[in-house]
């Protein structure tokens, strides 16, 4: 119990410092660029034109909605957090207690059974607390995307964004994007767990000093590669999760209309937009794209 608290309070204080870099990339992810493009110098030196980037944003939103404003849809995804940890540690706890995963065969630590079956475990956990918590996301989201068009439909305060939600839709609308979210969980575990094994196992030699600091290493380098692999899920469960919602954000001519989030794939795919939001600093402009001033986004 002491532990899931202090994974709490660490967890709540990490999302409170790290809200303004999602807020800002969620706006850039819907493609929301309200700042016109400048000229400036790529990262070798050259002079190009760049999109502004993560602090001319910031800038921007203090602007209109003051410091404050960088906080908006904080509240959900705190609760979203909290809620999230409590049961991703229950459900560690209910798998070891009561030996879930027995189909597995016992497994020496270090081995690829042991990788398999610890990452199995992690993947169950996770799975659930993203499900339970995928509602707060939702609302996070949305109430982030309300900057665009500057309503007031769903606010950071949980309890009147819920009663929004039950009263103006069916439940169905809490899980947006879900299914898109935990393929990119998932794959992002199996392949950083499984990298980090092969080259703990084959490229790291056990008999050298430091070679927990190594390996810890190379857990948080596959954990970056694997993130930026399955990027694609990400963005494409925020929109949906936004999409046709009855924001501006999430409607014609910031998105189309997708029926399922296959369909959101395949139309980013084709307009070259599927790592939009990826990245906040060298921005650079998207190939073949007019700005347009007044609505504020790329065509």
């Amino acid at each position: 119990m002491a532990d899931t608290c202090g994974q709490v309070l660490l967890g709540s204080g990490l999302t409170v410092l790290s809200h303004p870099l999602m807020y800002i990339k969620v706006l850039v992810q819907v493609g929301h660029e309200p700042l016109s493009p400048t000229l400036g110098r790529n990262m070798f030196g050259r002079q190009v034109y760049q999109l502004p980037g993560l602090f001319a944003y910031a800038k921007h939103i203090i602007k209109i909605d003051g410091k404050s404003g960088l906080f908006k849809g904080l509240t959900p995804r705190l609760c979203a957090g909290t809620i999230g940890t409590i049961v991703h540690s229950r459900v560690l706890q209910v798998q070891y207690a009561h030996q879930v995963l027995q189909l597995f065969q016992t497994a020496e630590d270090g081995s690829l059974q042991h990788v398999v079956n610890e990452t199995t475990k992690e993947m169950i956990a996770r799975s659930c607390a993203t499900i339970i918590t995928h509602p707060f996301h939702v609302i996070t989201l949305r109430c982030m995307v309300q900057f665009i068009g500057r309503e007031a439909k769903y606010r950071s305060v949980v309890f009147f964004s819920v009663v929004f939600l039950l009263h103006f839709a069916h439940l169905i609308i809490f899980f947006f994007g879900l299914i898109p979210r935990l393929l990119g969980d998932v794959l992002s575990l199996w392949i950083c767990n499984m990298l980090a094994h092969f080259i703990n196992t084959y490229a790291i030699d056990d008999s050298t000093s430091h070679t927990g600091e190594i390996k810890n290493c190379s857990q948080a380098v596959t954990g970056f590669f694997a993130s930026m692999l399955t990027y694609p899920f990400v963005l494409v469960s925020n929109l949906m999760a936004v999409n046709n919602c009855g924001l501006a954000g999430g409607l014609p001519p910031y998105a189309a209309v997708y029926p399922n989030w296959l369909h959101c794939w395949s139309h980013l795919s084709r307009e070259g937009n599927m790592s939009r939001g990826n990245s906040l600093f060298f921005r650079k402009l998207p190939a073949g794209k007019t700005y347009a001033v007044e609505q504020k986004r790329f065509f």
